[in-house]
């Protein structure tokens, strides 16, 4: 079975130079973890997930070292938040991001999924995002197959 067979076509993209408002608001409205970033031929260029939004927010290594680990005041952290929604998306996005061929095989894209601690993964074609896969999508493809060839095996 490829990657082609399961993955889904019907994917949001954005491009590098919106603001991270436009895709935090996608991502909670839709609840969609991470969004690919494509240029206007298509071509992808990156992935933006709430994680890479997130991590701003964390302290950084200085605060810690100054503030020390139980005195960083975690809520003046979260309140940076307003200031990451007016950023670019090519503040924040991940570069030249892992994908997978069309024409892989489901359990080849597993691996390289499970081995990247990875839950989605962009499918492209010639550097040209034609889907997503998410592991979801894999283990309901795998189920299927084996349900039904024992269904009618039983027969």
């Amino acid at each position: 079975m490829q990657v082609q067979e399961v993955m889904n076509r019907s994917i949001r993209s954005v491009s590098a130079d919106a603001k991270v408002m436009e895709v935090a608001s996608v991502m909670c409205l839709y609840r969609i973890p991470g969004i690919p970033v494509v240029e206007d031929d298509g071509k992808l260029v990156g992935i933006i997930s709430e994680k890479d939004v997130l991590h701003c927010l964390f302290p950084t290594l200085e605060n810690l070292m100054e503030e020390g680990m139980g005195n960083v005041d975690l809520d003046a952290q979260m309140a940076k938040y307003k200031d990451v929604l007016d950023l670019s998306v090519s503040d924040l996005m991940t570069r030249n991001p892992i994908t997978v061929a069309p024409d892989a095989h489901v359990l080849r894209a597993a691996s390289v999924m499970v081995r990247n601690r990875f839950r989605r993964i962009p499918v492209a074609h010639n550097g040209t995002l034609v889907g997503m896969l998410s592991l979801g999508d894999l283990h309901k493809a795998i189920f299927h197959l084996n349900v039904a060839t024992r269904t009618f095996n039983k027969g």
